[in-house]
C-alpha cells in the first residue's frame, strides 16, 4: 500500500496549501489507494521521521519499492507509472515534465516570496519594503504564464497532466489575494483544475484531519 506522510494540523491560513495535498491529488487522479501517515510538528525533528524526509517536511512518499520525498518528485513518479497524468509519447512526457519545473521553478519562487511577506511579515519594515517588488516580478511572469496559457485548457500536450497538478497548488497559493482576478485565463484554469472530482476528493482527505483535530481541541 502507498504512504504518504502529512501533518495532523496546520493552523487555517496554510490548510489546503500543504503539499501531501499535491500527492493526494496525483493519486486520485491516477486511481492508486494509499494511505496518510499524520504526524505532529513534534515528530518533525525524530530520526525516524528525518530517515525519511531529511529536513522534516511534508509530504515522504512509499509505496513497497520507492521511497522518496519533495512533492514535485513524487507527483513525476506517480505520473510516471500512470497515463492519466503522464502521456506515454516521448514528446508529451518531456512536455509534461517541462512545464511541471516551470511551475515550480519559475513561478513558485514569486509566489512563495509574496505569501511569505503578506502571511508572515506584513507588519514589518523589510516586508512593506520587499513586497511591491515582489509584486512587480511576480505579476510580470503571470503575464508570461497567461500567455502561454492562451486558449488551452492545460499547460502540457492537450490534455490534463501532472504539469497542472503542480500548477495550479502553486497559483492556490495567490487565493489570500486578488491577483489572479487580473488573469482571466489563469483563474479560469485553477477553477477547472478544482472542480476535478479528484482535486475535491484530495482536498477533502487533507481538510478531514485537520477538523478532527479542531473538533477534540473545542472539547478541551
Amino acid at each position: 500500500m502507498v504512504q504518504v506522510t502529512a501533518f495532523k494540523w496546520v493552523p487555517p491560513f496554510a490548510q489546503g496549501s500543504v503539499r501531501d495535498l499535491r500527492v493526494r491529488w496525483a493519486l486520485e487522479e491516477a486511481g492508486v489507494a494509499y494511505d496518510a501517515e499524520l504526524i505532529g510538528f513534534e515528530d518533525q525533528a525524530s530520526p525516524d521521521y528525518r530517515a525519511k524526509q531529511p529536513f522534516g517536511q511534508v509530504p515522504a512518499y512509499r509505496d513497497g519499492e520507492v521511497a522518496i520525498f519533495e512533492s514535485c518528485a513524487i507527483v513525476l513518479h506517480i505520473a510516471g507509472k500512470s497515463e492519466a497524468l503522464m502521456p506515454s509519447d516521448e514528446a508529451g512526457r518531456a512536455e509534461v515534465t517541462c512545464w511541471l519545473f516551470a511551475a515550480s521553478n519559475t513561478i513558485e519562487p514569486w509566489v512563495g516570496q509574496l505569501a511569505t511577506i503578506d502571511l508572515f511579515a506584513a507588519a514589518s519594515a523589510w516586508g512593506q519594503e520587499r513586497r511591491p517588488e515582489v509584486e512587480t516580478f511576480l505579476r510580470k511572469r503571470l503575464d508570461e504564464l497567461q500567455t502561454a496559457l492562451g486558449d488551452r485548457d492545460w499547460f502540457a500536450a492537450d490534455r490534463f497532466s501532472a504539469a497542472d497538478i503542480i500548477m495550479t497548488h502553486v497559483l492556490r497559493d495567490l487565493r489570500h489575494t486578488d491577483i489572479l482576478a487580473d488573469y482571466p485565463k489563469l483563474a479560469a484554469f485553477v477553477a477547472r483544475a478544482e472542480a476535478r472530482p479528484a482535486f475535491q476528493r484530495a482536498l477533502e482527505a487533507q481538510m478531514a484531519a485537520f477538523r478532527e483535530v479542531e473538533r477534540a481541541m473545542a472539547q478541551g
